[in-house]
């Protein structure tokens, strides 16, 4: 089996990466001190690098992008630590309305564009990491639509001119596009782990037209969650890296008794263990991308997680006491990585969509 990138692929990582370099720490906490979170500039400069469109279907003005482009340039946001909400705020709201809005909606060219930011508010309150509607309601109203409801955990929600709303119409889920500044919304923000800035939605009676509905099946969504926990699995992968290469270059300098601790045989069997879970890492992406099974990729995300989270673990005890600080890259990094484990499925639900899977096939 070809674990390797083709050559555009690496080409365009390439060029990613050249546009993620330089963002150091002070520039990172700057960002998240934007409104809502998100720097404005920054993320046109996104979209003139297509990195806004590549989860759109060409038809429909996107560079229809493959899984595997999309996990290439998830591991290089990891690697480089980004700040840059592009998983939750470009990657899964454009494959949505990619799918479900008609082609030359003004909400797709303005998303695509950079001129516009979308969120997704599809969890609630009460149902953790289920992405299925439960207590939101979309009840008809005229000609259109009446939704009421709470939201939480919707990243990037303050920051958003449109929201992806999930609700249950006529008894059915289903996904709605409702503007954030429409009468019946209202937002709280709070921050989140990784420094994100996210909000509680809370839906009053908000009015919204017909064709506000995204001409989706439930089981659409469900495949753009699947895209989305395999890229959230490639960024992993990518800051279980650069926490190994950060780790390995600090035990490599740092002395004790004499000696750089990196000599002492019980740290280099912890080092060994965590290069082992690196490549562990990169050979489940690769090997989920190949299979496209949604259940395949609930349960390789759920060893990704794992992985990178020892590897995190590792990384701050390596580095002492400074090693829980701020200050330094593996702490965000860290704390990134706490963040997408839980995001879209937690280790232990993940495990259980596997687990249920292969109990049918052998059934």
């Amino acid at each position: 089996m070809n674990f390797d990138y083709d050559e555009s692929q690496l080409l365009f990582r390439a060029s990613v990466e050249r546009f993620l370099d330089g963002r150091d720490i002070a520039a990172r906490k700057a960002q998240r001190a934007q409104p809502g979170g998100i720097d404005r500039n920054r993320w046109q400069a996104m979209a003139e690098l297509g990195l806004t469109a590549m989860a759109l279907p060409e038809a429909k003005g996107g560079l229809g992008s493959s899984a595997l482009d999309l996990v290439a340039v998830g591991e290089s946001f990891g690697q480089r630590i980004s700040s840059d909400n592009w998983l939750e705020n470009a990657v899964l709201p454009l494959a949505l309305a990619g799918r479900g809005l008609a082609e030359g909606h003004g909400v797709i060219d303005a998303l695509a564009s950079g001129e516009a930011v979308a969120a997704l508010a599809l969890f609630e309150p009460s149902g953790r990491h289920v992405p299925l509607p439960r207590s939101t309601t979309a009840k008809r109203a005229g000609s259109g639509y009446s939704l009421s409801g709470d939201k939480t955990f919707v990243i990037g929600g303050m920051a958003a001119d449109w929201l992806l709303v999930s609700a249950l119409a006529d008894g059915e889920p289903a996904l709605f596009l409702v503007a954030a500044n429409a009468t019946g919304v209202f937002r709280r923000s709070y921050q989140i782990i990784d420094g994100n800035i996210a909000c509680e939605l809370q839906l009053r009676g908000c009015e919204v037209a017909q064709d506000a509905r995204l001409d989706l099946d439930w089981a659409d969504v469900e495949e753009v969650l699947t895209t989305g926990r395999l890229v959230a699995a490639a960024e992993m992968t990518g800051l279980a890296q650069r926490l190994f290469d950060d780790t390995l270059g600090y035990v490599r300098q740092r002395e004790q008794f004499g000696q750089a601790i990196g000599r002492f045989q019980a740290i280099q069997h912890r080092m060994v263990e965590c290069y082992a879970l690196v490549d562990q890492c990169h050979s489940a992406l690769i090997a989920a991308v190949t299979s496209g099974e949604a259940s395949e990729i609930a349960g390789m995300k759920t060893i990704i997680a794992e992985a990178a989270l020892h590897i995190g673990r590792e990384a701050v005890q390596l580095h002492g006491g400074m090693g829980t600080t701020d200050e330094l890259e593996i702490g965000h990094a860290h704390k990134r990585v706490l963040l997408l484990a839980q995001w879209l499925g937690d280790p232990a639900s993940g495990l259980d969509i596997y687990a249920a899977d292969t109990a049918r096939a052998a059934a």
